[in-house]
């Protein structure tokens, strides 16, 4: 099972209760205004958003939001954000129809689920790496790779054991 934020509707089923939750950020892009786009990226910790350049612009991103998938969107971090950044940085037009908003898959203890389901045979599990499911992908499939197959895992797997739920 390695669905992402919905791997929860398929573990759900055989009964176990694993405490997946989604984290959801929200980004918006803008197009340059007449004072230009920064060349790099910019981190404001103390209103937590970030600005990144980008090919026809600007994007705006915020924190994190913890929530159910099927709540709906907020948006108020992103209109926040963009309230403290938009005189600073003299955005131009929205060029998105709505907020970009992304569904990230996090336990409470913020390490993915990786290993075999505890009570079905054959049934594996790789879920939950909040937002580094791309880059962790493929040492996750190692990972499971050496599991499956009797090999001595390169790393210790106990910490992303489904049990420790």
């Amino acid at each position: 099972v390695a669905l992402g934020p919905w791997s929860d509707t398929v573990f759900g089923k055989f009964g176990y209760r694993i405490p997946l939750r989604e984290k959801r950020g929200y980004h918006m892009h803008y197009a340059p205004s007449a004072r230009g786009v920064p060349s790099a990226p910019i981190v404001d910790r103390e209103y937590g958003y970030v600005i990144a350049p980008m090919r026809r612009g600007l994007r705006l991103t915020t924190g994190v939001e913890i929530a159910r998938r099927r709540v709906p969107p907020t948006g108020v971090q992103l209109e926040r954000a963009e309230r403290i950044a938009r005189p600073v940085f003299g955005f131009g037009e929205r060029l998105d129809p709505q907020p970009w908003l992304g569904f990230r898959p996090c336990t409470p203890d913020m390490r993915p689920v990786i290993g075999p389901a505890p009570a079905h045979r054959g049934l594996w599990f790789a879920f939950g790496h909040n937002h580094h499911g791309l880059t962790l992908g493929p040492v996750t499939g190692r990972l499971l790779a050496e599991m499956m197959t009797g090999e001595t895992p390169f790393t210790d797997p106990a910490p992303y054991r489904a049990d420790r739920f």
